[in-house]
């Protein structure tokens, strides 16, 4: 397995942007998909975007495209979500994982600890 840290989180306000980072470490993370997921307060943890090991294959759910960008660093075993025009909808805590490519929770088997995003109207 490869471990997982989160960063970039935080508050911000509808309309506005942030990068969140998932640091790896362990096992060769360019070996593995990526994914983020993210889980809203009574609801259960919902798919955001996969990107391929390679970088060159991305999927996206319907709610966030066109607004994220996932990619990923494979030299500094780092992957990114970038995230513009927020909506207080996307408030949740976000979680990268590494895995099978998928947008199902399941072909991921690494998973981090999660970090806040807070969009506030």
């Amino acid at each position: 397995q490869v471990q997982l840290v989160e960063s970039g989180g935080g508050l911000v306000q509808a309309g506005g942007s942030l990068r969140l980072s998932c640091a790896a470490s362990g096992r060769t993370f360019s070996s593995y998909a990526m994914g983020w997921f993210r889980q809203a307060p009574g609801k259960e943890r919902e798919f955001v975007a996969a990107i391929s090991w390679s970088g060159g294959s991305t999927y996206y759910a319907d709610s966030v495209k066109g607004r994220f960008t996932i990619s990923r660093d494979n030299a500094k075993n780092t992957g990114y979500l970038q995230m513009n025009s927020l909506k207080p909808e996307d408030t949740a805590v976000y979680y990268c994982a590494a895995g099978s490519y998928g947008f199902i929770a399941d072909v991921y088997d690494s998973w981090g600890q999660g970090t806040q995003v807070t969009v506030s109207s």
